[in-house]
């Protein structure tokens, strides 16, 4: 019986430095995301800039510390490339969270199991 008790404890305490572990990674996918999305919303604002500038406009892109003359267009294409990739990581991002949040719910079942395993374990060892 204790051998038992012993053997549910083990299983009870990986799982849930599994599941802590998950909560962890959880955290930092929460974290890029929302870095992302400023990104994206800074991006999308100077895009926003640019659009009202006239062609013979002229726009500097900060390179170091030096200032470089840059193409009205050739700066929409590089915002609008931006975008573009913070899109697919933000994307990339929520899909990683919604896996994360499954295998999450996987791992509080297997908690909520092995606890009502031990429980009656326990229980039946006082006895």
């Amino acid at each position: 019986m204790d051998k038992e008790v012993a053997v549910l404890q083990r299983k009870l305490e990986a799982e849930l430095k599994n599941f802590k572990e998950s909560q962890k990674e959880f955290s930092k996918l929460v974290q890029t995301q929302q870095q992302l999305d400023g990104q994206y919303f800074e991006s999308k604002s100077i895009l926003e800039e640019l659009q009202m500038l006239k062609p013979t406009n002229t726009v500097y892109k900060l390179y170091g510390p030096v200032l470089v003359k840059q193409d009205v267009e050739e700066s929409k294409q590089n915002v609008g490339k931006r975008i573009e990739y913070i899109t697919k990581e933000l994307k990339r991002c929520a899909d990683n969270i919604n896996q994360l949040e499954q295998k999450q719910d996987k791992f509080r079942a297997n908690l909520q199991k092995l606890q009502q395993q031990y429980h009656s374990q326990m229980a039946l060892a006082k006895q």
